[in-house]
């Protein structure tokens, strides 16, 4: 378990040293987030950084605990070293995003934006996905995705799935989403979490319809599943599903 930080002193990289088996990567506790991190217990968001979830090239998840013992998750955007510049192509078409300069440090604050924006319409939209609850630069807070125990629930590509029923409910968010006006541009086995019923993650890349490969992405998001659960004799067919979907 992480310790606290305390209020009197500045956050350094030790106040969020794990037990060496669950050792946070270094490179994501930077000067900045370790400041942002800070402001957050100081305000009440969270009172510790448990242990990663998971990483990658342009983000990292992790478990937190707020001081009344409530998990929530904590997505931390890396400033340095994610390559936020080939993806400003989902930032295209986005009104609420005109005018972001160039950069991948601008990019990566946009992205963290979009994301939390676009769980907001997941929200209001009833669509099964992370409550957005608490956002700063580049540092998002979610609910926690997972048991009673604090174990997050596995990702449909390690828990795999034949069930239609899975599968329907996955279609009826991505067409929730649709009537809302969002695409997720990035649904993957990988992106959605089995619990019951499964919820989508990892908003980052979703795009508005004004987007100028809105439908692109929706097809590309919908052949995707289809596909994986296909795999499995679980199959659909592609233009009866669009069909549907738009309807």
């Amino acid at each position: 378990m992480a310790r606290r930080i305390s209020r009197r002193k500045k956050p350094s990289k030790e106040d969020f040293v794990l037990k060496p088996e669950r050792k946070i990567e270094s490179e994501v506790f930077d000067r900045d987030t370790l400041l942002v991190l800070s402001k957050m217990i100081k305000k009440g968001i969270i009172a510790n950084v448990d242990y990663p979830i998971s990483t990658g090239k342009e983000a990292n998840i992790f478990r937190a605990t707020t001081s009344s013992g409530e998990f929530v998750a904590v997505k931390i955007y890396k400033l340095e070293t994610a390559p936020f510049f080939r993806k400003a192509e989902y930032l295209e078409g986005d009104p609420r995003f005109m005018g972001i300069k160039g950069g991948d440090r601008n990019l990566v604050l946009a992205f963290a934006r979009k994301e939390f924006k676009n769980l907001k319409i997941c929200e209001d939209e009833g669509v099964h996905a992370p409550r957005p609850l608490y956002m700063q630069r580049h540092v998002l807070v979610m609910s926690f995705v997972g048991d009673a125990t604090g174990l997050p629930f596995p990702t449909l590509n390690v828990f795999g799935s034949k069930s239609e029923d899975v599968l329907n409910s996955i279609l009826e968010d991505i067409k929730k989403l649709y009537r809302a006006g969002l695409v997720h541009a990035d649904i993957s086995e990988y992106n959605i979490m089995m619990s019951d019923p499964p919820t989508l993650i990892d908003f980052g890349q979703g795009v508005i319809l004004s987007h100028p490969r809105a439908m692109e992405f929706l097809e590309r998001d919908v052949r995707n599943i289809l596909k994986y659960f296909a795999k499995f004799g679980c199959k659909k067919d592609f233009e009866k599903t669009m069909e549907w979907l738009k309807a």
